[in-house]
């Protein structure tokens, strides 16, 4: 069995409302036939299996993937008006949530969240998870230029670890992309950038010292993080700025979070697994956008040569504790 935890698909809900027009994000249909959802900083070409689910199951079974961790993407519900940012968080996870009741085991979803009104969207993860049934939630790691360290989204974290529920940090545009604005370097190394920083920020601010068992997924192995680690530590060990903020090394913070492993290379990948741990590793794939591979996602496991146990723990074992710890 295998189950993907980081993949994306935009509901048909959201969409629909999107077509009305009132909404920042846009649907441009000029393009051919799979219409282009532009916002700022970058765009996502629609492809079948970003809006259909039947395009996505015969996707899944070509490529062997047992179930996914249905997600929004970019640019998420939190770039609207709070009521407008409400209005379609609830309306995506409705249709998550009815997706999941009507597919059995091929489908898990984390909530989309009104994350530019850190009130509703503890509003909307408790209702996503107690009430509809979903298995998380997904933050970006900057609401419209805010660091997810702002004191404003610490009641997120909160009810986030109080549920037990997962929480995915995906990256979105940098809030100052000016030296990323060509040749696709936002989603190529602007969103690494991002999450890489956005971690390093909320471990250094204590978050993670006050809420020691939120359970949270960095998105794309984490950015660089595993690779940056011990500079991390080394500035703890130098800079009083660092130290006098948190009782103990930043890798020992990172070595509890969970990292998917969206970076097809076994090398990256067991690079991070002997520096975080075999169990902190979830498969990822980022199916459909252009950048992200189903059948390679499984792949690069394979490669990797694991023992059984160890392999079965990134594959499935690692998320199905955690959902399954959920308090709802």
């Amino acid at each position: 069995m295998s189950i993907d935890v980081h993949n994306h698909f935009y509901p048909q809900s959201y969409l629909q409302l999107l077509e009305s027009g009132k909404y920042r994000a846009k649907l441009d249909h000029s393009a051919g036939s799979d219409p282009v959802l532009h916002y700022a900083g970058d765009y996502n070409i629609l492809v079948p299996g970003h809006r259909d689910l039947s395009a996505r199951l015969e996707d899944m079974q070509r490529a062997a993937m047992q179930s996914q961790a249905l997600t929004l993407t970019t640019p998420g519900v939190h770039i609207e008006e709070a009521q407008a940012g409400a209005e379609l968080a609830r309306a995506v996870n409705e249709d998550f949530s009815a997706i999941c009741r009507e597919n059995g085991e091929s489908f898990y979803a984390f909530a989309a969240l009104p994350l530019q009104e850190p009130s509703a969207a503890v509003d909307e993860l408790r209702h996503a998870v107690t009430e509809l049934g979903l298995h998380g939630a997904l933050l970006f790691t900057n609401i419209n230029g805010r660091p997810l360290d702002d004191p404003a989204f610490a009641p997120i974290f909160a009810a986030a670890e109080e549920l037990r529920a997962p929480l995915l940090v995906h990256p979105t545009s940098p809030d100052d992309y000016s030296m990323l604005d060509d040749y696709r370097l936002v989603p190529l190394l602007g969103f690494l950038f991002d999450t890489t920083t956005t971690v390093s920020r909320l471990v250094l601010s204590g978050t993670f010292e006050r809420h020691p068992d939120l359970v949270l997924i960095a998105a794309h192995l984490g950015g660089t993080l595993p690779y940056v680690a011990e500079r991390l530590d080394r500035g703890y060990a130098v800079y009083p700025e660092i130290s006098d903020l948190i009782p103990r090394p930043p890798s020992e913070y990172l070595g509890r979070l969970y990292y998917d492993t969206v970076a097809f290379d076994p090398d990256a990948l067991e690079f991070a697994r002997t520096s975080m741990g075999t169990d902190r590793l979830l498969l990822g794939s980022d199916y459909p956008h252009q950048i992200g591979d189903m059948r390679r996602a499984l792949d690069v496991i394979d490669e990797m040569k694991l023992p059984g146990e160890d392999r079965e723990s990134i594959m499935r074992g690692n998320f199905l504790r955690l959902v399954n710890a959920i308090d709802r």
